[in-house]
């Protein structure tokens, strides 16, 4: 058998796996059952607590995105560019295709020089090619993710002592994004711009929230919008928010420490092997090439790889909680 009718084989037998999957996990009939009884709940009751609770689900089916996974979005194009939005740089879609076309290409013309396998040096330069920059742009996204999720427990508390000096709400918003430096700044900066030009302060919380896709922010437009329909004290609805906000942070430090010795292991676990194969082959070429022109031992790495991968997702999700 051929590396190609092995490859054929392998997808062909990961897709029927998929499509089983797919056909006997259907919709738990408990699960609906208690979704109805829990809907009939909150339509009919007279409790404050269930109506409250009502007008959060409420808001946060309002605020799931309808066609793709990053809302906002209306195609992969636009996806990908708010991706780099995200980002904080000012890199353009042209530059990242280019970037990617032009990685891809190297990383294969230098596999083939040292191997001589075509095959092997297209599918290595395109997964490098796709993988790599797309990892850079989250390195970033998550870096300034969490540099705005730092500081806007601050800038909520200023919000707070704005509101409760008798400046309205839009008023506070400037203050903030004159006030707070990095991330945080620069995106209120952009809400108070949009309402400038017309737009409600709703609608430009949203794109916002829409934007950096984080859990804290939504939080913030999901109390304002509340608060609008239920009224009571914004500055002690957003004081709590506040207190909620730095708790949060401090078990997310907390679990992040509680898990550093396993993340420790998995990536020493999931390195070794490359690590010993790139010494060995350094040390004995010979020893080790023919993984790069044996259709089987080609086939073999490749499942190995993929074996791994898996692995080093289970241990992920493991070690990976929701707070």
């Amino acid at each position: 058998m051929s590396m190609i009718q092995l490859l054929l084989f392998a997808v062909g037998l990961m897709a029927f796996m998929t499509l089983a999957y797919m056909a006997f996990s259907g919709p738990s009939a408990a699960k609906e059952g208690a979704r109805r009884l829990e809907a009939v709940r909150y339509r009919h009751s007279d409790s404050t607590t269930d109506k409250v609770e009502a007008q959060l689900k409420k808001a946060v089916a309002a605020r799931k995105p309808k066609m793709h996974q990053i809302a906002g979005s209306e195609s992969r194009v636009a996806a990908l560019e708010l991706r780099l939005h995200r980002t904080g740089k000012p890199w353009t879609l042209a530059q990242y295709v280019y970037a990617s076309g032009g990685l891809a290409l190297a990383i294969a013309v230098l596999v083939f020089l040292k191997s001589g396998a075509a095959l092997l040096a297209m599918g290595i330069g395109a997964l490098v090619g796709a993988g790599l920059p797309h990892m850079v742009v989250g390195f970033f996204i998550n870096r300034r993710s969490a540099q705005f999720t730092a500081k806007f427990p601050d800038a909520i508390e200023l919000l707070v002592r704005g509101l409760r000096s008798g400046l309205p709400v839009t008023e506070t918003l400037g203050v903030v994004s004159t006030e707070v430096p990095g991330p945080v700044g620069e995106e209120f900066k952009l809400v108070t711009e949009r309402i400038k030009i017309g737009k409600s302060m709703e609608d430009a919380l949203q794109d916002t929230a829409d934007r950096l896709n984080t859990p804290e922010f939504s939080f913030f437009c999901i109390t304002l919008a509340i608060q609008r329909e239920t009224g009571g004290n914004l500055a002690e609805t957003l004081s709590n928010l506040a207190d909620v906000l730095r708790k949060r942070a401090q078990m997310k430090l907390k679990i992040k420490a509680m898990s550093s010795e396993s993340k420790a292991s998995a990536y020493i676990i999931g390195a070794l092997p490359f690590t010993v194969f790139g010494m060995v082959y350094w040390v004995n070429p010979q020893y080790l090439g023919g993984f790069f022109t044996d259709d089987r031992l080609i086939a073999t790495g490749l499942g190995g790889m993929v074996w791994m991968g898996i692995g080093a997702f289970i241990m992920a999700q493991m070690i990976n909680f929701e707070i």
